[in-house]
């Protein structure tokens, strides 16, 4: 050794030598020599290569004719150690660390300044509020020097974080930021907190790593944002005296979560000039130096691979000596001085692996592929072979999954960008099934898993990064802007594409373990744990306020998208859990569950059993607990099934075992309807529109939807990385125990339909709130793009300067706001409508409907069905419409497999077994939404259900809570029929006005009830505006909220007399037939309605109070109700008198019978003077008619000369004293009070109550002529 020892920093000769590979490296009586170091194999000798690989001087090591031996290698690494200075490296000037009970001055939370409910989620400081805002400070004071920590955001709301003095109170309502010597941030609010806030910083989203810096030699404060500066936030912080100075310390308000790091792990984004609160340990530099020559050393293993490195790199290391027999001696050393280095310093473990070992780990594997798998399973072997690996490989676990949470995508790095590399590398890692074991054994395994599949967040600032250039159609900007965010965008989508596939090969791993337990378990059961414990978690995380603990959207969104591609595109990683059916085997193709046509099953205890993460749903009946005891089901093992297709129309049936498929398996291309190429194997159907419920699954198979048929564009599949399927994407797990399958088993197995259901959830939980978000920003981009078109064209005309100053800067505040819209919906593109998606999107709106349709025949299972269910079958449905590129043309979106979706709706929304209002008022807006456009409109018409239920439904449905999305339905269905509604391009439904007529006349009831709350509403909504009218009018003013809600109004009002004017123009007879009460309302309306229009004093005043920002006055004015009330008027006339009988309701004799001809007289003037040319559109003939209105109003005058009532006589006790016009005909039982036959039947219309008495009304007795004479 001493010989040896001096050979180090002495001059040698060439020559090369090989270290022996001897079992006793420490045994000095027997050396076994593999190659002398005389032996010429290389352009340097194994000196120089030693020298590389410890970092030594050149030509530092002397050459000698004694063999090089372990023991020599030994004496370098010792000398090397000898040179790290192993003494006490804490702080000592500014800052105070307070015994907290643990070794090396650990910063903690201060218990003892705990303010509210603050617990520890997990070791050593993620901590999470229970109460409404709980407060804590760290056990370290600091008083001059610069300092910082960093907090890593597992929640993004209301949060303040920062630094505070001891005099700083905490209270259930003050925190961090709220006193004096108190200084916080809030990205959550975008502000800075000292005693008062102000705007400072940026938004922060989860994932984020916020540093909290102090300089207390310039007094100021600062925070970053993942390493990017926010700015000073505060300056003239003011100086205290030892042990009297700041303390790190947070506010968070409820279900709030923070990982706090003091500095127990390497910062992330240390900020130069500022040092962490918690000293680093004195191993780490010789740990990172160790590191560094084990990673020489693997360098020099993968010379002879020229991909694997730079040329440059190549041409500098292929000058030193191979070393295949040379690296394990050399690796099992490294090793060992590094364990032996951690052994001197324990709690530095957790520093050293989170900082230099994981840093070496991603070095060795390559950030960007390919990935160099043959060295990170060299450095696995090596260092699982040490007795303390366990405790290593735990901290390398936890440190991963805490990258996955911060990792962000950087634009320049894509596709290999984000998360990718840490999910990526933990795949390879957990191949090994003792790291697997490790993994699943450990306490934090599904808070782990959680991390492996979250993606950091995005704010306005992220986007900018990622789509620096921004493009829209009809934009200004420069022409390369479009080349260019196409170039960014398709860069962003692959790197979302590698993260995911990383996320599919993870959970694949997963699905695939088989824990070493007794009894045994199949395969998928760690995953159905972890997947039913994340939906018992978050299964109220939609409502307000959610609970304390949720997982992070993104988690959500992961697995939703890996169970999707499951069920849709296939389990890539071979049928351990027996979902591949017969014909499929034999085939070796592998369909998908949510494309396997024919015969269909779904087990009915999915929604019968009190499973924990069930029990407290909503139930489309109710809660679970309700239906148990009103409505029990005893057969909770039965399987629901049905043949796909069974409840649609035969003559528009589209299944995938039908010639025409599915627009989710049909060829994309131009042509539709285009037949598959592929022949599908068809098995014989079973009658059609069967459904039961049996004991136990039928093994039937039916034919499938062939893998040939799909197109390629349209699927979409994101390939495997850079790695063969062999090598990497299909590998089984290593010395993976398999299980034989037994038939008490089975029912552990996780099951495809145990996946469906868990993916609505999911989609309900994670991706609706997104798909929403989308919507709104789509919407929001087209308003936007409206705003910025006006302003410039505003701009163009203006030539006065100071209104010219103020439209441009309008004009950037637009473009601001829209170029933000352009990258939201860029993103969510991106992110959520890649082609795979959508069409595993529109099988699961095609599976969700049909079953739906299935199981509501019967009634008792119906009612258990969660309504997740319904709701993410109407959201996915919608979020499928809206998407931007569209997935398929909308002339096909339901022709092609969604006819379902129409029949269930127009069948459900007012069935009453939905006890929920809400879902049913969901299922009204979706007719009303689709109904607007003209190819949905079609897919009504053509669906049996519609026209044959829709009508009498809506009619029905008309009340006081549905009645807005009625009218807009009937108003969609009768549009452009009415006075001064030109038909050019509106597009009504001949059809469906047919068969709202046949529904009225043959149902005299529904007619009746329908006409009253017509009547009613209108009533009201012209009332309403009237009184917001006047209010506005008093103050002087018109406010915002105001005005818009007197436009809303206005609306509506306008629709219900359009409404109006449809029913006199369908059904006529309901207004001059039988009795006039309805002809009377009708005509109590139109007065009404004309005394509150012609009123106003002011015209103009009126126009602007409904007038709606960017609407022209010209469309927005009287005219929009005062047609309707023409049209009706005249649509009277020419019924009655093209009526073929005498006995009709007379129009002229009803208005002339009111008690106010002035007010008559008056408002029908005003209908034949309004200026009706600059309201009606060119070319309408509706004017002519104008002149029927004339002759009307003559005759009316007319008509109260030749039958004016004489006034003189005497009052008749007979009247009616309700309306003195009729005589008191009718008397109510049992109070025997009377009214006259007319009055009493229209006041039961809305009240079943005496006029006098306020008793309840049985029975109306008609009173003979004979009693009221004798009165």
């Amino acid at each position: 050794m001493a010989e040896d020892s001096l050979r180090i920093g002495g001059l040698l000769s060439s020559g090369l030598a090989v270290i022996l590979g001897g079992e006793d490296r420490k045994g000095k009586s027997q050396k076994t020599h593999l190659v002398s170091n005389c032996d010429d194999i290389g352009h340097q000798p194994i000196e120089r290569t030693l020298e590389h690989i410890f970092d030594l001087p050149y030509k530092s090591i002397r050459s000698s004719d004694t063999p090089i031996d372990s023991d020599f290698v030994q004496s370098i690494l010792k000398d090397r150690i000898k040179k790290f200075q192993f003494s006490s490296n804490k702080y000592i000037d500014g800052i105070c660390v307070f015994d907290s009970g643990h070794m090396r001055q650990a910063v903690v939370i201060d218990e003892s300044s705990i303010c509210g409910d603050l617990r520890m989620v997990k070791q050593p400081l993620l901590v999470e509020s229970l109460a409404m805002f709980s407060s804590a400070r760290a056990n370290a004071c600091v008083w001059k020097g610069k300092w910082m920590y960093e907090v890593i955001l597992e929640t993004c709301g209301v949060q303040q974080l920062g630094w505070a003095s001891l005099s700083c109170p905490f209270t259930d309502h003050k925190g961090v930021g709220d006193a004096e010597d108190s200084y916080a941030f809030d990205g959550r609010r975008v502000s800075k907190w000292n005693v008062d806030a102000e705007t400072y910083g940026q938004s922060w989203v989860v994932g984020d790593i916020i540093g909290c810096c102090i300089d207390l030699d310039q007094g100021e404060i600062s925070f970053y944002r993942n390493g990017v500066s926010l700015g000073v936030a505060f300056d003239g912080v003011r100086k205290m005296g030892a042990g009297l100075g700041y303390f790190p310390a947070v506010s968070l308000s409820q279900g709030e979560r923070c990982d706090l790091n003091f500095g127990a792990r390497p910062f992330k984004y240390p900020i130069k000039g500022f040092i962490p609160l918690q000293a680093p340990p004195t191993v780490n530099s010789l740990a990172t130096d160790l590191l560094l020559c084990l990673s020489r050393l693997l360098e020099l293993q993968c010379v002879e691979k020229a991909e694997s490195t730079s040329v440059e790199k190549l041409s500098r290391l292929k000058r030193y000596s191979p070393l295949k027999e040379l690296f394990h001696p050399i690796s099992r050393l490294i090793c060992e001085e590094f364990f032996s280095a951690i052994d001197k310093e324990y709690e530095s473990i957790e520093y050293i692996v989170w900082g230099p070992f994981i840093s070496f780990l991603t070095e060795v594997f390559r950030i960007q592929a390919p990935h160099d798998y043959v060295s990170l399973d060299r450095v696995l072997d090596l260092f699982l072979n040490s007795e303390k690996s366990s405790l290593i490989f735990q901290h390398v676990i936890n440190a991963i999954s805490c990258s996955c949470r911060t990792a962000s995508l950087v634009l320049m790095e894509c596709p290999y960008s984000g998360s990718y590399t840490y999910v990526a590398l933990a795949c390879h890692i957990l191949r090994r099934e003792e790291l697997m074991f490790l993994w699943w054994n450990s306490p934090d395994f599904e808070f782990l898993f959680e991390g492996f599949l979250s993606m950091k967040g995005l704010n306005k600032q992220d986007l900018q990064l990622l789509m620096p250039s921004v493009w829209w159609p009809g934009s200004c900007e420069d022409v390369s802007h479009e080349s260019s965010m196409m170039l960014t965008t398709s860069a962003l989508s692959e790197a979302i594409s590698k993260i995911e596939e990383m996320h599919r090969n993870l959970c694949g791993l997963v699905i695939q373990f088989i824990p070493p337990t007794k009894p045994p378990q199949l395969p998928g059961s760690v995953f159905r744990t972890f997947l039913q414990n994340l939906l018992l978690k978050n299964r109220s995380a939609d409502r307000n306020p959610s609970p304390h603990v949720v997982s992070s959207n993104s988690v959500l969104v992961s697995v939703y998208t890996v169970i999707l591609h499951i069920l849709s595109e296939g389990f890539s990683m071979g049928d351990m859990c027996g979902w591949t059916r017969e014909a499929e085997k034999k085939s070796g193709v592998h369909v998908g569950f949510l494309h396997k046509g024919g015969h269909q099953s779904f087990p009915i205890s999915m929604f019968l059993k009190s499973d924990p993460h069930r029990i407290d749903i909503s139930r489309l009946g109710g809660s679970f607990d309700h239906l148990l005891k009103s409505d029990p089901v005893t057969d909770e093992e039965g399987v629901i099934q049905w043949e796909e297709g069974c409840m649609d129309d035969e003559e528009t049936i589209t299944t995938h075992s039908t010639r025409q498929k599915p627009c989710c398996c049909s060829s994309s291309d131009a042509d539709f309807t285009k037949a598959s190429k592929d022949l599908i194997r068809s098995a014989a159907k079973g009658s059609r529109g069967h459904c039961s419920t049996i004991p136990e699954r039928s093994a039937h198979v039916s034919a499938e939807c062939s893998s040939g048929s799909l197109n390629d564009d349209l699927v979409d599949k994101p390939s495997t990385s850079d790695q063969s399927e062999s090598e990497y994407g299909y590998r089984p797990m290593q010395q993976l125990r398999s299980v034989p399958k037994a038939s008490h088993l089975s029912t552990a197995t996780l099951s495809e339909e145990e996946l469906f259901d868990a993916l609505l959830l999911l989609y309900h939980l994670g991706l609706a709130p997104n798909f929403k978000q989308a919507s709104y920003y789509t919407s929001h981009q087209s308003h936007s793009i409206s705003l910025l078109e006006e302003t410039d064209k505003q701009i163009r005309e203006r030539s006065c300067g100071e209104q010219l100053k103020r439209l441009k800067e309008a004009r950037n505040v637009y473009r601001e706001e829209l170029i933000d819209c352009v990258r939201h919906c860029a993103w969510y593109r991106i992110s959520l409508f890649s082609n795979w998606k959508q069409r595993g999107m529109y099988a699961v709106c095609m599976w969700i409907a049909q079953f739906l349709l299935v199981v509501s025949k019967m009634d008792s299972v119906f009612t258990y069905i969660p309504e997740y269910y319904l709701e993410t079958l109407v959201d996915c449905f919608h979020a499928l419409r809206r998407s931007e590129p569209p997935f398929v043309p909308s002339a096909v979106f339901v022709k092609q497999g969604l006819s379902s979706f129409v029949t269930f709706v127009v069948t459900h929304f007012n069935d009453p077994r939905i006890s929920s209002t809400d879902l049913r008022d969901l299922l009204l807006q979706s007719i009303s939404v689709l109904v607007q456009y003209k190819d949905y409109l079609v897919a009504f018409e053509s669906n049996k259900a519609a026209k044959e239920r829709l009508p009498k439904a809506l009619l029905s449905a008309f009340d006081n809570r549905s009645w807005i999305p009625v009218t807009n339905i009937l108003l969609r269905l009768c549009k452009g029929s009415g006075f001064g509604l030109s038909k050019h391009g509106e597009l009504s439904s001949v059809l469906f006005q047919g068969l709202l007529r046949e529904a009225c006349i043959h149902d005299e009831v529904l007619l009746s009830a329908f006409l009253n709350r017509l009547f009613n509403t209108l009533s009201w909504s012209m009332t309403e505006f009237s009184v917001s009218v006047r209010e506005m009018q008093e103050k002087y003013q018109v406010i915002e909220l105001q005005q818009r809600k007197c436009g809303i109004i206005f609306d509506l009002s306008c629709n219900l007399a359009r409404l109006l004017e449809f029913c006199t123009r369908e059904i006529p007879e309901a207004f001059l037939s039988g009795s006039d009460m309805n002809l009377r309302r009708l005509t109590e309306l139109i007065v009404f309605i004309l005394n509150h229009i012609t009123s106003a004093a002011d015209t103009e005043f009126f126009d602007l109070s409904h007038r709606r920002q960017g609407q022209s006055i010209e469309k927005t004015n009287r005219g929009m109700i005062l047609a309707p009330l023409v049209g009706i008027i005249l649509n009277l006339l020419d019924a009655g008198a093209s009526a073929d009988h005498v006995e009709t309701n007379n129009v002229v004799s009803v208005f002339a019978s009111m008690d106010c001809p002035v007010t008559v007289d008056c408002g029908f003037q005003y209908l034949l003077d309004f200026n009706w040319a600059g309201f009606l559109r060119a070319g309408d003939t509706s004017i002519v008619r104008l002149d029927q209105l004339e002759d009307f109003l003559c005759l009316l005058r007319s008509k109260p000369e030749a039958t004016e009532v004489s006034g003189q006589d005497d009052e008749d006790d007979s009247e009616c004293c309700i309306c003195y016009a009729s005589k008191a005909d009718a008397q109510f039982e049992p109070c025997s009070h009377r009214s006259c036959f007319g009055c009493i039947t229209r006041h039961l219309l809305n009240c079943q109550r005496c006029f006098f008495c306020n008793a309840t009304v049985l029975e109306v007795i008609k009173v003979i002529k004979v009693d009221l004479d004798a009165l």
